[in-house]
C-alpha cells in the first residue's frame, strides 16, 4: 500500500506484526524456541506463585495442620479402627516375618539327626532352582504387576535364606542349577548368540525376541549376577562373619548349571555357557566335604552327546569338557581326597620333591612324588542338574507335594507301581529334558564311581527313590525349589548330616557299613497360605467395620468420620457491617441502574439481600471510599454536604467532608475454622452433619474401611521394601 499524505504528515502503513513474528520465528533455532518456552513457563510459574500459589500452599500446611491435631487426640487414636489396624500389623508380621523365623526354626539339626555321642557332623545344605524371577517369567505381564512380582518373590528367598544362615548356620552349601529363569536368553557381548537351526526359540516367545535380543544383554545378566549375590553370597558372607560357633571349613558352591542357565544339550550357546563359568566357577568339579567326595556334573552339556543332532551336527565343543573331565575323574578325586588328608594332617596340599642334591650321571628321574597313590577312596556323593533316569511312572514317594502316592488296594504293601500322578514325567521339549536317558545316567554312575547318594533339581518338588542295578542302585532324592512361583505351595530345600571319621591315613573309623549322610527335608512356608490369611482377615475387619458405622447413629457411638473440611479462610469477604440498626441499606446514588438490577435479582423470597461477592446480608459497599449507604426508607441521604441525624453519616460517620469523619465501622467474619474451633475443643458444623441416619452410617463406614486400608498398605509396602 502506497504512503500518503495527512495534513503534509506522511504516513507509512506499519508492517504485520504477525508476519514478523512468524518470519522471526522461521528463522530461530529449536533450541531457542526450547529455551524461550522454558523461560515462559518459569515466568508463568513464578507469577502464579505470587499471586495464589503461595496463599495455596499456606492454606494446604494449615489444613493438614488441622487434620494432624483432629486425629491426634486420645479418643481418635484408641479408637475402634485404629485397634483393628493394629492387629494388622501382628497379622502382617506374622506373614512376612515371623512364620519363616518358625518354620526354619523347626529344622534345626538336633531336632532329626541321629549320631553317636560326641559325634561332630558337618552340616550341609543343598538349596535347588531358585530361579530368580525376570522378563523371562512371565513375558506379558504388564508394569507394575511384574515388578512387584519380583519383589514379592526376591524377598520370599532373601527372608528363608536369611532365616537359613542364621538359625541354622551350615557349614557347606551346595546349588543344584537354575540360578536364574531366563539366564540362557540375554545376550553376551562375544561370541555367537544366534539360535541353533535345530533349536529356535517356541512360538509363544518369538514376538519377544526382538525385546530382549535389544533390551536384555551383557549388563543386563551383570546386575541379575549382583541381584544373585545380594540374595544369596551377602548372607553366607554376614553369617560366617557374625557366627560365634566355630564352624568348620565352610564352602559355597554355585557353580552347577541348570538348563534355564544354559539351554539344554545340543541348543547350548557357547558364548553362555562362558559367561556363566567365568563368574560362578567350571560347572564340573570335585570338592572334599566332610570326609565326603562331591561330585559336580554339567549334565545340561553332556546330553548333546546323546542328543538327535550329534549324528548330524558337529557338538563336541558343548559335549567335549564334560567328556574329559569324567574320564579323568578317577584321578580328580584321589588328588582332591589325598588334599584334604594333607590338610587335616596339618601338611602341605600339594605333593614335594625330596630336597636332595645328586650327580647328573647318577640321578633317579623315577623318583617323583606319586599323587593319589595309596590314598583310600571316600563316599562319593553325585550332584547334578538334571534328575537320573527312571522308568515313567516310577513313584517318588509321600514327600511328594503335587500328587500323594495313589493308595495301594487292599493287602497290597508294597507302593503302587506304575503311578504317574506321582512321578516325574518321562518328557522332554524345547530347552529341557525332565531326566537323563537312560545311557548317559549309567555312564555317568560308572564313571563317577563308589556313589552312595545322588542329588538333583530341575523338577521343583521332592522326589526320594532307589535305582535300579544298571544305575548300581544308586539312591536320589530330587530337591525341592526354594522359590514360591515354582509350582509348589511349600517350597523347601534339603538338609545334609555327613558323619565319616577318617584316621591319619584316610580309613573310616565308623565301621564298615555304617551310613555316613542323613537327610532332612525343611518345608518353607505356603505364600498362598499367607494370603488366604489376609484375605480373610480383612473380610472380618470390613464386616466389622459394616456393623459398627450402622450401630453408631443408632447407639450414639462416638463417630469417626470428620466433618468436612472448613471454608478457606483467605478468600473474601472477610469484613461486614454492623446491622444494630438498619434491616437493610439504600443504594448508593452512584450505583447504576444495571447495579440496582442486579442487587434486587439476590433478593429472596422474605426481601433481604443474599450474599454475592462483596454484597453480604445486605451490605452494599457505596463507590465512595469508606462510605456505606442505608435504604431507611428513602429519607436519608447516603452523601453530600448534610450531615445531620437524619443520615446515615450523621449517626454513624460512614460519610461526609474532611478529617473528621470516621470509617466505616466493620467487624471481622471470623473464618469458619475459627467458629469449629472453641475453648481448645473442636466441635462439628451443623451444616456438615449428615441429616440421615443412613448417611451417618455410609459416611462412618467409608471413612473408617478408607483409614484401614491405607494403613494397612502402608505397613505392607514398608515390610516389602525393607525385605
Amino acid at each position: 500500500m502506497p504512503p500518503y499524505s495527512n495534513n503534509g504528515n506522511r504516513y507509512t502503513p506499519r508492517r504485520d506484526y504477525r508476519q514478523h513474528h512468524y518470519r522471526d520465528s522461521d528463522s530461530t533455532s529449536p533450541l531457542d524456541d526450547f529455551r524461550t518456552a522454558i523461560r515462559q513457563g518459569v515466568h508463568s510459574l513464578w507469577r502464579f506463585w505470587n499471586s495464589r500459589g503461595q496463599h495455596m500452599v499456606l492454606a494446604a500446611a494449615l489444613s493438614a495442620a488441622r487434620r494432624l491435631r483432629q486425629n491426634l487426640t486420645y479418643n481418635r487414636l484408641f479408637s475402634f479402627p485404629h485397634l483393628l489396624v493394629a492387629l494388622w500389623v501382628v497379622v502382617l508380621l506374622w506373614g512376612e516375618r515371623w512364620v519363616f523365623h518358625s518354620k526354619v526354626e523347626s529344622c534345626r539339626w538336633s531336632n532329626w539327626e541321629h549320631w553317636p555321642s560326641g559325634a561332630d557332623p558337618h552340616h550341609l545344605v543343598m538349596v535347588a532352582d531358585p530361579q530368580l524371577v525376570d522378563p523371562h517369567s512371565y513375558p506379558g505381564r504388564p508394569w507394575p504387576l511384574s515388578s512387584f512380582t519380583v519383589l514379592v518373590t526376591d524377598n520370599y528367598l532373601r527372608r528363608s535364606y536369611n532365616r537359613l544362615q542364621s538359625h541354622l548356620l551350615p557349614d557347606s552349601i551346595f546349588f543344584l542349577g537354575d540360578l536364574f529363569d531366563g539366564g540362557r536368553e540375554w545376550k553376551t557381548t562375544h561370541g555367537s548368540f544366534k539360535d541353533p537351526e535345530w533349536g529356535p526359540h517356541p512360538k509363544n516367545e518369538q514376538p519377544y525376541l526382538k525385546k530382549w535380543n535389544k533390551k536384555y544383554g551383557e549388563d543386563y545378566w551383570l546386575r541379575e549376577y549382583a541381584r544373585f549375590g545380594d540374595i544369596f553370597f551377602t548372607p553366607w558372607i554376614t553369617a560366617g562373619a557374625a557366627s560365634d560357633v566355630t564352624q568348620k571349613r565352610r564352602k559355597l558352591v554355585a557353580s552347577l548349571p541348570g538348563n534355564h542357565d544354559l539351554g539344554f544339550g545340543s541348543e547350548i550357546k557357547i558364548a553362555v555357557r562362558n559367561r556363566f563359568e567365568t563368574y560362578f566357577g567350571e560347572g564340573n568339579r570335585v570338592d572334599v566335604v566332610g570326609n565326603h567326595t562331591f561330585v559336580s556334573v554339567d549334565t545340561v552339556s553332556m546330553s548333546a552327546a546323546s542328543s538327535d543332532e550329534a549324528g548330524q551336527h558337529d557338538l563336541r565343543e558343548i559335549y567335549k569338557p564334560t567328556e574329559i573331565f569324567l574320564n579323568g575323574l578317577s584321578l580328580s578325586k584321589k588328588r582332591a581326597v589325598e588334599r584334604e588328608l594333607r590338610f587335616q594332617r596339618g601338611e602341605t596340599q600339594e605333593a614335594m620333591f625330596n630336597h636332595q642334591i645328586e650327580e647328573l650321571e647318577r640321578a633317579n628321574f623315577e623318583d617323583k612324588p606319586k599323587i593319589g597313590r595309596g590314598v583310600p577312596e571316600l563316599p562319593t556323593i553325585l550332584l547334578t542338574h538334571v534328575p537320573l533316569y527312571r522308568p515313567p511312572g516310577t513313584p517318588c514317594g509321600p514327600l511328594r507335594e503335587r500328587h500323594p502316592p495313589t493308595k495301594p488296594l487292599k493287602g497290597q504293601t508294597d507302593p503302587v507301581a506304575p503311578d504317574h500322578r506321582n512321578a516325574i514325567s518321562v518328557t522332554r521339549g524345547y530347552q529341557y529334558q525332565n531326566v537323563l536317558s537312560e545311557s548317559d545316567s549309567a555312564e555317568l554312575v560308572k564313571k563317577v564311581g563308589n556313589v552312595v547318594y545322588a542329588f538333583s533339581g530341575d523338577d521343583h518338588d521332592y522326589c526320594e527313590l532307589t535305582h535300579d542295578a544298571k544305575q548300581a542302585n544308586v539312591p536320589e532324592i530330587t530337591v525341592k525349589s526354594i522359590s514360591m512361583v515354582m509350582g509348589v505351595t511349600k517350597p523347601g530345600f534339603l538338609m545334609a548330616s555327613l558323619y565319616n571319621p577318617l584316621d591319619a591315613n584316610g580309613k573310616p573309623l565308623a565301621g564298615a557299613g555304617q551310613p555316613t549322610i542323613q537327610t532332612h527335608l525343611c518345608l518353607l512356608p505356603s505364600q498362598l497360605s499367607t494370603y488366604l490369611r489376609y484375605a480373610t482377615f480383612a473380610f472380618i475387619c470390613i464386616v466389622a467395620l459394616t456393623v459398627r458405622a450402622f450401630l453408631v447413629p443408632f447407639l450414639k457411638l462416638p463417630r469417626f468420620a470428620l466433618d468436612r473440611e472448613p471454608t478457606n479462610p483467605f478468600i473474601l469477604p472477610v469484613f461486614k457491617a454492623k446491622l444494630d440498626d438498619y434491616d437493610e441499606y439504600a443504594m448508593p446514588s452512584g450505583f447504576s441502574a444495571s447495579h440496582s438490577r442486579h442487587i434486587s435479582d439476590t433478593r429472596d423470597r422474605s426481601g433481604s439481600l443474599r450474599s454475592n461477592g462483596l454484597i453480604a446480608q445486605g451490605r452494599v459497599p457505596s463507590p465512595t471510599k469508606n462510605s456505606w449507604a442505608g435504604n431507611g426508607g428513602g429519607s436519608r441521604k447516603s452523601h453530600g454536604g448534610h450531615h445531620g441525624k437524619s443520615s446515615a453519616g450523621g449517626k454513624w460517620g460512614w460519610s461526609g467532608n474532611g478529617g473528621s469523619m470516621r470509617g466505616a465501622p466493620k467487624i471481622l467474619i471470623p473464618s469458619e475454622s475459627e467458629e469449629l474451633y472453641n475453648g481448645g475443643k473442636w466441635k462439628a458444623a451443623a451444616s456438615t452433619k449428615p441429616n440421615s441416619t443412613l448417611g451417618v452410617a455410609l459416611t462412618e463406614l467409608w471413612t473408617t474401611v478408607f483409614r484401614v486400608a491405607w494403613m494397612v498398605v502402608f505397613i505392607f509396602g514398608w515390610l516389602n521394601w525393607r525385605g
